[in-house]
């Protein structure tokens, strides 16, 4: 079966500075996959190289089969990639539905796999009760919410996301870990960076670990536990 995101050799750099040093990584159809890894890893580049938004890149970038290294932001996007970043990206003008119907959807997202406002406010029963809410008016867990629900509207079913847990009440976070477990029994690929390693351990399937800007390790969550030294020596955890 092809990948879903498949990095051979990838190179990026930020002006002169070179970020990322080979780094090979894969994820099939359906997993949920986490970069861990200290500040300054590269884990955050890797998400933004997958979609070009670095400054320049080498190597091979594969979605579903397809080369998009030379590709364009916009065009890789219609691969059917949602990415959401750290910093959300929220329209603090615009209610809370109205951020949520902005992205148009993606042409050559997979049929049936956009998510209708009414399955997003299922998922999400927050938004529900702050749909005509203004973007500033919502809190930190609610805007985590809001940037995850506008990309699963789009139809992208490869979804990079970018600390999604930092900064929120656990509550909030317990609520973010259903949703992941949701997306993933629906078929999503999903690949995570996480720096809180107690909110991404029960949900990955398998982790890559960083470290100078290449993969320095890679296992499987059945590999966790036996693999705990190896952790608190590269992370500290």
């Amino acid at each position: 079966m092809t990948a879903a995101l498949k990095l051979q050799g990838l190179n990026a750099w930020y002006g002169e500075s070179h970020i990322l040093h080979g780094v090979d990584l894969e994820v099939q159809r359906g997993e949920v996959v986490t970069l861990l890894g200290r500040n300054g890893a590269g884990r955050t580049t890797t998400l933004r190289a997958v979609l070009g938004l670095t400054g320049s890149r080498k190597g091979s970038v594969k979605i579903h089969g397809v080369e998009a290294i030379d590709m364009p932001t916009h065009r890789i996007a219609h691969l059917g990639v949602g990415y959401c970043p750290e910093e959300r990206g929220i329209f603090s003008s615009l209610t809370c539905q109205e951020n949520l119907m902005l992205p148009p959807p993606l042409a050559r997202a997979e049929q049936g796999n956009a998510m209708s406002i009414d399955e997003i406010y299922a998922m999400f029963p927050n938004l529900y009760e702050r749909r005509d809410s203004p973007g500033t008016r919502l809190s930190g867990g609610e805007q985590q919410m809001l940037a995850v629900a506008r990309i699963l509207r789009t139809g992208a079913n490869l979804l990079l996301l970018d600390e999604i847990s930092e900064g929120l009440a656990p509550v909030i976070v317990q609520t973010l870990a259903r949703m992941i477990v949701a997306l993933k029994a629906r078929g999503y690929t999903i690949v995570m960076v996480e720096q809180n390693f107690r909110f991404a351990a029960p949900l990955a399937d398998r982790f890559y670990v960083m470290e100078h800007g290449g993969i320095v390790e890679t296992f499987a969550a059945s590999e966790l536990a036996a693999r705990q030294d190896t952790l608190h020596q590269l992370l500290g955890v």
